[in-house]
């Protein structure tokens, strides 16, 4: 069982930057490949970014890809969401899950564990 708390989600103008942060606690953290997707108000959840178990493999949506960075600090149990230059268009909430595998994509079926999420709100 891994619990994922996801943190840093605020009111932000357009252009702006906000990090989100995400601590699990579970068992082993970097048994885990970790991902990030949002969700819009009468939106499906979509993918945003995934990151390999050891932070050396990343995935990006089109939509996010060179605005957005994940990382990841294993001593830490965290996985980070750098967002910059951001959109309204980005207005979502924002949840972190966890992936019994080395890499993990951009199907929420790959994902096994999901925190609660984090409301990110991009002002024009």
């Amino acid at each position: 069982q891994v619990h994922l708390v996801e943190s840093g989600g605020g009111l932000v103008q357009a252009g702006g930057s906000l990090r989100l942060s995400c601590a699990a606690s579970g068992r082993t953290f970097s048994s885990y490949a970790m991902g990030w997707f949002r969700q819009a108000p009468g939106k499906e959840r979509e993918f945003v970014a995934a990151i390999s178990r050891n932070g050396g493999r990343t995935n990006y949506a089109n939509s996010v890809k060179g605005r957005f960075t994940i990382s990841r600090d294993n001593a830490k149990n965290t996985v980070y969401l750098q967002m910059n230059i951001l959109k309204p268009e980005d207005t979502a909430v924002y949840y972190c899950a966890a992936a019994d595998t080395y890499i993990s994509g951009s199907q929420r079926g790959e994902y096994d564990y999901w925190g609660q999420g984090t409301q990110v709100t991009v002002s024009s």
